[in-house]
Order: C-alpha cells, then sequence, then structure tokens
C-alpha cells in the first residue's frame, strides 16, 4: 500500500515508518514477522544509520575443520539465535497518524459511532482539543447518537400537563380555580384530547370493543373512536342537564339510563361517526368545568341523575373521569397507542367513589338472588361485617365494605374476611375488563363475601 492508501505496483509496503491510517488488516499479533523485509546491516565499524532495525545475529558461518577427524561424532550445527520481532510494526501501532482537518472532520460520525481504529480515534481526540468547531460537531453527534440507542419512551410525560399547570399557577393564582373534585375530570378529558389530536383521520375509523358485565356475564359492543367519543358525550350530557347546560341529545323527553342515551345519539348521528365529533365533545367538557368553577361550592351536592340511581355532581364527575381514562384506554388499545394510567392522587378518589358504591351493590344483587343472604343486620350507622379491601400500588389504600345493609359501617373489627388487589386491577374490574374470577386477587376468610364483593365490584360496570 502507498500512503495515499492505493495499492503499489509491488503490491507491498514502500515506508515502514509512514503515519497514516491503516486500511483493514488482521491483528497485530498475526502479522508475519518473518515476511517484513529487513534493511542491510552496516558495514563492520561503521555506525548503525537512523532507522535501523534491532540487533541481529551474525550470518551462518560453515564450520571451520576440526583438528582431528573424529568420524564417530560428527560436528553439529553451529548455534544460532534467534533473532528479535522488529518493533516497527508496534511503533505502528501505537502512533497519532498526522491527518488533514478535512480527514479528521469526515472521521467524527465513525468516531460518535465508537467505529473508528484506534490510531483514527487517537487522531480525532487530539484534534478535538484544538479544533473548537469539530469539538462542538462531536458532541452534537454524540448527543444523537445516544437518542438512538434510548429505552425509554419519547412520548410525552402525563403527569406534564399537571405539573406545568402547578407552576403556573404557582406563579399567578387563578381568579376562578377549577374545584378540587372537578380536578380529575379536568386532567383525564384533557389526556384523551390530547391523544385524539395525534391520531390520524383514518384512524377513527378504528374499531373498539367497549366491555362490561350485567349479572353474571361478561357483555361487550363494537363500535369505532369516533363512537366511543359519541358515546362519552352522551353520558356526559347528565352533567349538563344538572348544571342548566344544552343537552347534547337536544330538547324534549330524553332518557337518563347511560345505555339508552348512547344508543339514541348513535342512531341520530350520520353514519359512520367522524373526527368531527371531537369539537363539540370538547366544547362540553371545557363547558362543564367552566360552569362548575364559576358555581361555587354549593354546586358539589347537586342530584344528578342516572336513571336508576342517582349521584351528587362532585361524584358523578368523578365517574365520568373514570369512564373517560377506561374509554381512553379502549381507543389506545385500538390504534396502538401508549396511554398511561392517572396520577396517584386522582386514581385513589376512583377507587374510593367504587369502594362507597359496593355496599348498595352487594344489597342490589342480593334482591336479586345473586349474593348471599345477609348474616348480621345493625342499625343504620352501626359496624357491620365488612370485607377488607386493600388496594395495593398505584393510588392504594384500605377500605371496608358493609356486606348485610348499606346503611352499616364497615369496621375492621367486623372484618370477616380480605382481599388484596392492586390499584389498577381493581379499576379493570369495576369497568368490566375483567371477570371476578380473573381477578389477581389475595383472598383470605370468608369465601362467600369475598365472592360477593367481587362480583359486586365487575356489576358496577356499564356501558
Amino acid at each position: 500500500m502507498s500512503g495515499d492508501g492505493r495499492a503499489s505496483e509491488g503490491g507491498e509496503e514502500e515506508v515502514r515508518g509512514a503515519r497514516r491510517i491503516p486500511g483493514p488488516r488482521g491483528a497485530a499479533d498475526d502479522l508475519d514477522l518473518e515476511s517484513v523485509p529487513l534493511p542491510p546491516l552496516p558495514p563492520p565499524g561503521s555506525a548503525a544509520p537512523a532507522g535501523s532495525v534491532p540487533e541481529q545475529s551474525a550470518p551462518e558461518q560453515p564450520p571451520e575443520p576440526p583438528e582431528q577427524s573424529a568420524p564417530e561424532q560428527p560436528p553439529g550445527p553451529p548455534e544460532q539465535s534467534v533473532p528479535e520481532p522488529p518493533e516497527a510494526p508496534e511503533a505502528l501501532m501505537t502512533s497519532v497518524p498526522d491527518l488533514p482537518h478535512r480527514v479528521l472532520k469526515a472521521l467524527l460520525g465513525a468516531w460518535a459511532l465508537s467505529a473508528c481504529s484506534t490510531e483514527e480515534t487517537a487522531a480525532v481526540e487530539e484534534h478535538l482539543t484544538v479544533c473548537a468547531p469539530c469539538a462542538d460537531e462531536a458532541l452534537r453527534l454524540r448527543d444523537a447518537v445516544g437518542l438512538l440507542h434510548t429505552d425509554a419512551s419519547l412520548d410525552l410525560d402525563p403527569t406534564l400537563r399537571s405539573r406545568v399547570m402547578d407552576g403556573c399557577l404557582g406563579r399567578r393564582p387563578a381568579r376562578i380555580p377549577v374545584p378540587e373534585w372537578a380536578a380529575p375530570y379536568d386532567a383525564e378529558t384533557a389526556r384523551l384530547d390530547a391523544l385524539l389530536r395525534d391520531i390520524g383521520d383514518s384512524e377513527w375509523h378504528a374499531p373498539v370493543r367497549l366491555r362490561w358485565f350485567e349479572e353474571e356475564r361478561e357483555v361487550s359492543r363494537r363500535t369505532t373512536v369516533a363512537g366511543v367519543i359519541g358515546h362519552l358525550m352522551a353520558v356526559d350530557g347528565l352533567l349538563s342537564a344538572a348544571l342548566g347546560l344544552d343537552d347534547p341529545l337536544g330538547g324534549g323527553e330524553t332518557p337518563l339510563d347511560p345505555t339508552e342515551r348512547t344508543e339514541r345519539y348513535w342512531s341520530s348521528t350520520h353514519r359512520p361517526p367522524t373526527r368531527a365529533v371531537r369539537e363539540p365533545w370538547r366544547a362540553q367538557s371545557h363547558g362543564l368545568i367552566r360552569t362548575a368553577s364559576f358555581a361555587g361550592r354549593n354546586v358539589a351536592e347537586a342530584s344528578v341523575s342516572y336513571g336508576a340511581f342517582a349521584l351528587p355532581l362532585q361524584d358523578a364527575a368523578l365517574d365520568r373521569a373514570f369512564e373517560c381514562w377506561v374509554h381512553g384506554g379502549d381507543i389506545a388499545d385500538a390504534v396502538d397507542y401508549p396511554y398511561e394510567a392517572p396520577s396517584a392522587a386522582h386514581l385513589h378518589r376512583m377507587i374510593d367513589l367504587a369502594a362507597r358504591l359496593l355496599p348498595a351493590a352487594v344489597a342490589g344483587r342480593r334482591r336479586s338472588g345473586l349474593a348471599g343472604p345477609a348474616k348480621d343486620l345493625v342499625t343504620a350507622g352501626a359496624p357491620g361485617r365488612s370485607v377488607h379491601l386493600e388496594i395495593e400500588g398505584h393510588g392504594g389504600g384500605d377500605w371496608y365494605v358493609a356486606l348485610d345493609s348499606p346503611a352499616a359501617v364497615g369496621s375492621p373489627e367486623r372484618a370477616v374476611a380480605q382481599v388484596a388487589l392492586d390499584g389498577v386491577e381493581f379499576c379493570r374490574l369495576a369497568a368490566g375488563h375483567i371477570s371476578p374470577v380473573e381477578a389477581a386477587a389475595g383472598q383470605e376468610g370468608d369465601r362467600e363475601a369475598i365472592r360477593d364483593v367481587l362480583f359486586a365490584t365487575a356489576s358496577l360496570s356499564r356501558l
């Protein structure tokens, strides 16, 4: 090879000590040292020229004839010293090539990927200490390489919005703050809206399977992403009516049952629904938050009727936040989008609402013959038989569910069983996304009481 990397006519290296970046070759240990040509030795008595090879043994000399012949013991071969390996290849490995600036700049990409040879790496790093533009470029390339190998999700942190809002409100508090009981609904509608903004037009028609439990069996309904948003808007209309806002189903007699409202909305809209449904749904959620904020504290206790039951507005808003999160997860599964659970504080409040609804759910199933009979009736407000519901992990805590009467009070002293569930797993059970039999629960105590509580939790789900 010649100094500029091109093959010489003889096919051998012309200058052994040249400072250059070698081409692809074997490791230093694989060099055939005997094939390296050595310069001739200087004449006897003269000084060795610069760059000469290490000392070598004298060439072979024919043995002198012995004074007396000894045919029975022929003379052996003369002693020869083994030449030491030349140091030139080692010097070639450790030297730093003197390369022009344009070549070193072209090597920055390979250097950032750790793809340079030892000599190239040494030359580039030595150059970076004296060339500021190349040093800046090298830092940018190294940062870019770091992005190629990251294992973290590139999606925004789901808590980013709340942290930004907290920082802004800390600097300049809102004149009319959002009520604390409405904060989960505000957060979950904002998260779902961010997902909807990020999907394409075709994904609004992606099939979505909605699941819930009725009595002892799982029920499902197939719709689209746009159909899910229409369902959320139709049921949120119950809160709009309680606050004096327009109902998305229009005037006249409108049903209160969530399933009937959804069917009415789906049948009255043009098929198939498109992403045009997003704007009226988002305007409705903004109107609910704004009206609740201006209405003051007393509005939190306003009754919202669901037909078969009613909830205070503050619990109804929490229920709608829970359903917004659950159906947001259904949409995310349909379009293959990452979707995290709510913040721990909001998830804790959702679990608390479900736990407070469980005594009435157990009593309702008992009236239908689906739960065991009451074993120890007590007066209203007195401690009764209870199941210790231990929610672990994200948003967890401890709740005691009264078994025999909704008017009884759950008590740790009267606990007859204990059920342990992960927070998100409990919410999936309450949403009807897993069956009570499949719930990964730690169970201890009265098996009938545990079964009644798990099936009552699943019965809280609906379309």
